[in-house]
Order: structure tokens, then C-alpha cells, then sequence
């Protein structure tokens, strides 16, 4: 089992920036593939982005592609999402997930074993 603990939301104002980060206790982190999900009021918890286990395979929404940089540090058993030119649209609770076929990548709620508490993302115009 993993524990997973979201930080660096907050309010940013329209082209600004962000840093996320997930920290992950319990079993071996490099054990896991990771993502960052967004959950924004009235609509379903979707994808952002994700990673395989040594950071060789990264998937991005087309939303955040170019944007979005999602990366991960398995000595220090976190993953980041870095958020550039954010946009209102962007508001939304972001949560990491972990994913135990450490070497694929899913797009899906259903494909992540572990969730974090998530952390709010909030972007004014």
C-alpha cells in the first residue's frame, strides 16, 4: 500500500504558475506509475497527466499539453506536475494517483490503485 500527499495548490492569477507535489509513503515508489488528475465542480474527475515508474513513457491531456510538465524524483518518492499559463479552466482539485502496472500508463480513474486528498488549484481571470 502507498499513502500519497498532495501540496503547492492555491490561487494564481491567468498565465501564472504553479508547482504541485505528491509525496508518497509505504511501498517502494518506483514501484508505481504515477498521474495527476483534476476534478472541477459538476464535472468527472479526468486526467492531466501521467507517468511510468522511471519517468521513460509521460502522457499529457491535450488541454495541458505544452503547458504541463509532469515529472517524478524516485529518490525522494514524489512526483511533480509543473503548471505554466494557467488558465481559469484549469481551476479544479488536482489529485495524484498511483498506478501498480508501474510500466503502463491509463487514462482512467479505474486504472490507479492509491489516491491522494487532492489540493485546490484555483486560477482567477
Amino acid at each position: 500500500q502507498v499513502q500519497l500527499v498532495e501540496s503547492g495548490g492555491g490561487l494564481v492569477q491567468a498565465g501564472g504558475s504553479l508547482r504541485l507535489s505528491c509525496a508518497a509513503s509505504g511501498r517502494t515508489f518506483s514501484s508505481y506509475a504515477m498521474g495527476w488528475f483534476r476534478q472541477a465542480p459538476g464535472k468527472e474527475r479526468e486526467i492531466v497527466a501521467a507517468i511510468t515508474w522511471n519517468g521513460g513513457t509521460r502522457y499529457y491531456a491535450d488541454s495541458v499539453k505544452g503547458r504541463f510538465t509532469i515529472s517524478r524524483d524516485n529518490a525522494k518518492n514524489t512526483v511533480y506536475l509543473q503548471m505554466n499559463s494557467l488558465k481559469p479552466d484549469d481551476t479544479a482539485v488536482y489529485y495524484c494517483a498511483a498506478r501498480s502496472t508501474s510500466w503502463s500508463l491509463d487514462v482512467g480513474v479505474s486504472g490507479y490503485n492509491y489516491w491522494g486528498q487532492g489540493t485546490q488549484v484555483t486560477v482567477s481571470s
